[in-house]
């Protein structure tokens, strides 16, 4: 075990030692708290990544292409198309209330449609 310094005192050592035992302490939780999320973060990108069997051909700015080109250059993910699918997919579960009224809306257009068909179907068939 090391000793005091001179000018240090029995207490002033263990007052030391103790915060470097919890810094180092502090360090190993940051390092697994990094770890799961890390883990966290390439779970949600395979889950989104998991089911794509849509080709689209998009074109985008080249602001969101450098950002496209961050997230592949960073690792996460191993090319553009599935950054942008992984982006995509985030912005549609962050606007579920939109497109919950979207398709609420849909259904009643597609109501009103039915019933001008069979409103047709009726006129025409009685002439």
């Amino acid at each position: 075990m090391d000793e005091p310094k001179k000018d240090e005192t029995k207490k002033d050592y263990k007052d030391k030692k103790y915060y470097q035992n919890k810094l180092s302490e502090f360090g190993d939780q940051m390092e697994t708290f990094a770890v799961k999320t890390a883990e966290s973060i390439k779970n949600a990108i395979d889950k989104a990544l998991e089911a794509r069997n849509t080709v689209l051909t998009i074109r985008v700015n080249d602001e969101s292409n450098k950002k496209l080109n961050m997230l592949v250059d960073s690792g996460l993910f191993r090319s553009r198309s599935e950054s942008a699918a992984f982006l995509i997919e985030q912005g549609i579960k962050g606007l579920e209330p939109l497109f919950n009224k979207i398709g609420n809306k849909l259904e009643t257009i597609e109501k009103l449609k039915e019933e001008l068909k069979k409103i047709i179907a009726d006129e025409v068939g009685t002439r």
